[in-house]
Formats: structure tokens, C-alpha cells, sequence
């Protein structure tokens, strides 16, 4: 989920005051309004949905870039709290929790997160409302944020995994820092951007790359998902170095009020 603002916009000195589940489903004091699409990840070879990504859209099907464009300083918090509250409530009205051990992932605007232990409150009261398991919860956070201040986010994580909580870096491979920024804390999933993805079938440099990403993942015991598939020749050639979780158009389109299944099944 891109469009964010940068880890050095947020100002630790800003006069903070958390918010409620409740409060959160209430977008009157956030300016406008917006849903939720979702997008699956696929385990490519048992076909069964890993889990369900939730994408912020317009209430018209305006892009998340329209809706990210409206959120500035004063509104930051509760936009991302009320993202949080709005993907679980809807997840669990179309019926996630049916399918098994399905997690829903969340992006999260760190530069939005003052402390992790208050901040998680509207998230946790979200969860016990509608009786989503937060182990079944996937927080992201992309690569491409410029990390001006790594602690802050590395006890984030620290606070997620605490709770419960599966943690991510979207993006991977998009952004400013590279393996730097794996460095600097460990989540639980690393999810490889489209940049690398990207025709990689027919592209001996970029499956050098993924490969070496891959390598690493393993040797940390990270699980490795791969975005923006496309085409079949992707899909197979992923598989073969060993990535059998996928996201992309070859599977499934972000999906207003429904949650879709798998398009097509690759030939493994």
C-alpha cells in the first residue's frame, strides 16, 4: 500500500490521544469516507488462500491513492486506526473466518503509530467485537517508507508479534533501503514487489536477485510472499525457486464486498 508520507513526518511531540473501536467506525471527525477491497494470496500449490490483503478504495471506486491523497497530518491516526477497524469488521462480514487458517492483512502508516501498546487498542476491541482471532491478523509495512527512525519501528514489531500479531514488509525490493532495512528488524513475512516479479521468468538478473532474497528469508525463517504476478511464466518460474505464495492478477483483482477465489490454477 503505497502513497505514504515519511517516517521523518511524524513528530513525537504531537499532542496525542488514542481512539476506540467505536470512535473509529465513526469517520465524522475523519473528513471523508472510504471501503475496503480485498486481495488474496494464494498458496499456488494447494490452492487455499493464505490470506485475504485489504486495500482501501473510495465509496465510488476511486483509487486508494485518491483516498491517501486526503490524509495529512491532522486526520493520519485516525485514517490509520479506522483502516484497521473498517478491514476487520468487513472481513469477518464476508466471511474470512470461514475459510481456514485464512489471516487478513492490514498495511499500517508507521509514521501514524505514536505508541504500539496504546495504538493496537482499537484494533483489539475491533477483533473481540466481531471475534476475529488476532493471531489471524497480518500487519504490513512497505519497504518504501524511509526509515528515519528505526527503533520506533522495530518496537512496533516487537509490540505486533507481542500481541499476537503476524508481521510484514510489503513492497521488498521497491523501496530505499534494501537489505538494510531487513537488517534492522525480522518480520515474520517478507513480501518480494512486483519490481523484481516482473517478467522474472525471462530475466536471469532479476531471478539472481530473488533467489538471494529467498536464500536469506530461509536462513531466517521468514515466509516469502510474491507480488504482482501476472502471467503464467512468472507463476512457474517462482515455483521452481521455491515461492508457493503468490498475489497478483493471474489469481484474483482486489474485490469490493466479496471475497474471490482463485481465477486460475497454475500448472505446478
Amino acid at each position: 500500500m503505497r502513497g505514504y508520507t515519511s517516517m521523518s513526518q511524524r513528530t513525537s511531540t504531537k499532542p496525542f490521544q488514542s481512539v476506540g473501536c467505536a470512535e473509529c467506525r465513526n469517520l465524522e471527525g475523519l473528513g471523508f469516507d472510504f471501503t475496503m477491497a480485498f486481495q488474496p494470496i494464494f498458496n499456488i500449490r494447494s490452492g487455499a488462500a493464505y490470506a485475504y490483503e485489504a486495500l482501501v478504495r473510495g465509496l465510488n471506486g476511486e483509487s486508494a491513492a485518491t483516498i491517501l491523497g486526503q490524509v495529512n497530518d491532522g486526520n493520519r491516526y485516525r485514517f490509520d486506526q479506522a483502516c484497521r477497524v473498517k478491514a476487520i469488521e468487513q472481513a469477518a462480514a464476508l466471511g474470512l473466518l470461514g475459510i481456514p487458517d485464512c489471516k487478513l492483512s492490514i498495511n499500517f502508516l508507521p509514521n501514524a503509530v505514536y505508541r504500539a501498546e496504546t495504538c493496537v487498542r482499537a484494533t483489539l476491541e475491533a477483533a473481540r467485537l466481531f471475534d476475529f482471532p488476532v493471531e489471524r491478523l497480518m500487519f504490513e509495512v512497505t519497504e518504501g517508507e524511509r526509515v528515519e527512525d528505526p527503533e520506533h519501528l522495530k518496537a512496533i514489531f516487537q509490540e505486533y508479534e507481542r500481541q499476537g500479531f503476524t508481521t510484514a514488509i510489503d513492497d521488498f525490493g521497491s523501496g530505499y533501503s534494501g537489505l538494510n532495512f531487513l537488517a534492522m528488524f525480522q518480520p515474520q513475512v517478507l513480501k518480494i514487489d512486483m519490481v523484481l516479479t516482473r517478467g522474472i521468468d525471462a530475466d536471469r538478473v532479476r531471478q539472481a536477485i530473488v533467489e538471494g532474497i529467498i536464500l536469506v528469508a530461509n536462513r531466517l525463517n521468514i515466509t516469502v510472499i510474491a507480488e504482482g504476478i501476472e502471467t503464467q511464466e512468472e507463476c512457474e518460474t517462482l515455483l521452481k525457486m521455491g515461492v508457493e505464495l503468490m498475489q497478483g492478477y493471474l489469481f484474483a483483482r482486489p474485490a469490493v464486498g466479496a471475497l474471490a477465489g482463485m481465477s486460475q490454477h497454475p500448472r505446478p
